[in-house]
């Protein structure tokens, strides 16, 4: 399809751009089928998923930043004790920067695990080992301080972190294939939802008022186990993804039950049958899952990988962890005490989430692409304006409410598209054969630039000063701009129909309505 001159024009109606019927590009089907119900199972699998898995890892994400005075010093004195080590302050510091940096590490690993687990276990059972190692690392978290142990606290980071890697690898793919094309945009943002409701709980937990001081760290660190047991207490209900079972597995029959399970509907519902024909043409082109080094070396999954890896790499170097690390001592300058800077910083935690809460009747409302577009379009003016007026902070006195005007800001448009849409694009963009392998590499990315910013963003800003966030404005910038230029619009689009839009890589003619 040719591109004309008006539909490359920025000037294009924001009404059209924003929810042009789907209809009118011929791909989307079965429209006239059967309305697919929220059944109980479905209902089950996205909520208890998200509370039991997703909200976990946000919560370890966010929970050693308030206690990380006590625990430092706990593993201090531990080590002391029981080594008889002293160590520096730098060797504190780099013992600290393990702790912290391990669960990272962690996470990349998980991530590279985690198309084999889906595609051997299933996505159900990788959501199954996820929930183990959560526990397991709860435990060691609950027993560390009783057993003087600091490898217990290193492993029970390394643990989360296993677990963290492949969650946001496998849980929005579960999510995805679950779901029926109508009910996809409503489940979908449940994981980037439940690590920002995580974030929000453990900066609760977390206070000094609360369970982050020196007697209770411990079990701050621990509390997300009762979400764990909770939540995969009713294991033998959650269903298996009828993608999984059809395509991958063969196991047609199952597949067909699983769907009336998920929809309600009758054995012999046409719209039942209709989506077993649907796998059923997909086994036929590619049933085989692929591996790594198969979609790297796949021309035509390049462009559609390249996009995912960049979301993902790129939500991790907007500067959102960055603002929240430096958000209490903005608060402190812009003329805050140190106990309302804390609870700012709350507050900003909880902007966050109320806004992320917002993503499925954004998703279901409003097109992928142009949600994306203004998310990173203003942030990047949000990073910049937030650097100009840090940098002259002192030069006027409204110049500190500017800042914390920046900060709430940009959270909120965030949340629009940068925040959770680089989680499940992937979904959309891959079929089911090479989505296991895109998403795991895409989420590789993703702990690893969480770890380069972990690592470097102290010493930048030592270096830098306030202009250390002019990077994370160009970096939004440059999603913007791939944003428009690649990015197919995939809403209400089932995969197979997106994947030919992307297959021409940089020649492809991008769809944007």
């Amino acid at each position: 399809m040719k591109q004309s001159k008006g539909d490359d024009a920025l000037g294009v109606n924001l009404l059209t751009f924003l929810e042009a019927p789907l209809m009118a590009t011929g791909s989307v089907k079965r429209l006239d089928r059967e309305q697919p119900q929220w059944s109980w199972s479905l209902n089950l699998a996205g909520f208890g998923a998200t509370i039991g898995a997703a909200v976990p890892v946000g919560y370890c994400i966010g929970v050693v930043n308030s206690p990380a005075v006590h625990i430092r010093a706990w593993c201090n004195a531990t080590l002391e004790a029981r080594y008889d080590l002293q160590l520096s302050e730098s060797a504190l510091e780099l013992l600290w920067s393990m702790v912290v940096s391990i669960f990272l590490v962690g996470g990349a690993v998980g991530s590279l695990s985690g198309a084999a687990i889906a595609n051997r276990f299933g996505r159900r059972g990788s959501f199954y080992i996820c929930g183990i190692l959560l526990l397991l690392g709860s435990i060691c978290f609950g027993i560390c301080r009783w057993l003087s142990s600091v490898e217990l606290l290193l492993l029970g980071r390394l643990l989360v972190g296993l677990a963290g890697g492949l969650i946001t690898a496998c849980l929005p793919m579960y999510h995805s294939e679950l779901a029926a094309l109508s009910q996809r945009s409503k489940l979908s943002p449940l994981c980037p939802i439940g690590l920002s409701a995580g974030v929000v709980i453990a900066q609760m937990c977390s206070l000094q008022s609360v369970l982050g001081n020196e007697t209770n760290w411990h079990i701050a660190l621990a509390f997300y186990g009762v979400f764990v047991v909770i939540c995969y207490a009713p294991f033998n209900w959650y269903p298996e993804s009828p993608k999984w079972l059809y395509i991958v597995k063969g196991r047609k029959q199952q597949a067909a039950q699983q769907l009336q399970l998920l929809r309600g509907y009758a054995a012999d519902s046409e719209a039942l049958q209709a989506e077993l024909n649907d796998m059923e043409q997909e086994v036929k082109v590619d049933s085989k899952p692929s591996t790594f080094l198969q979609v790297l070396r796949n021309p035509q999954l390049r462009l559609p990988l390249i996009i995912v890896c960049a979301y993902l790499g790129g939500q991790q170097l907007s500067g959102i962890n960055a603002i929240f690390y430096y958000s209490v001592s903005i608060f402190r300058k812009a003329g805050f005490t140190a106990q309302v800077a804390e609870w700012a910083n709350l507050g900003a935690g909880s902007l966050n989430l109320a806004t992320s809460l917002l993503g499925p009747m954004l998703m279901e409302r409003f097109n992928r692409r142009p949600l994306m577009a203004f998310s990173t379009l203003f942030c990047s003016i949000f990073l910049f304006l937030f650097a100009m007026f840090l940098q002259f902070i002192e030069s006027f006195s409204w110049f500190a409410m500017g800042c914390v005007t920046c900060i709430f800001l940009y959270i909120f448009v965030f949340q629009f598209g940068l925040g959770p849409l680089p989680f499940f694009i992937g979904a959309e963009l891959f079929e089911v054969a090479p989505r296991p392998a895109a998403m795991s590499l895409g989420s590789v990315v993703y702990w690893m630039c969480n770890l380069c910013i972990g690592m470097t963003f102290p010493t930048l800003q030592n270096a830098w000063g306030a202009l250390v966030f002019l990077p994370f404005s160009i970096n939004c910038l440059l999603l913007f701009l791939l944003t428009i230029r690649y990015l197919p619009e995939t809403r209400g689009r089932d995969p197979s129909d997106v994947a030919p839009l992307v297959a021409d890589g940089f020649k492809s003619k991008r769809i944007t309505h």
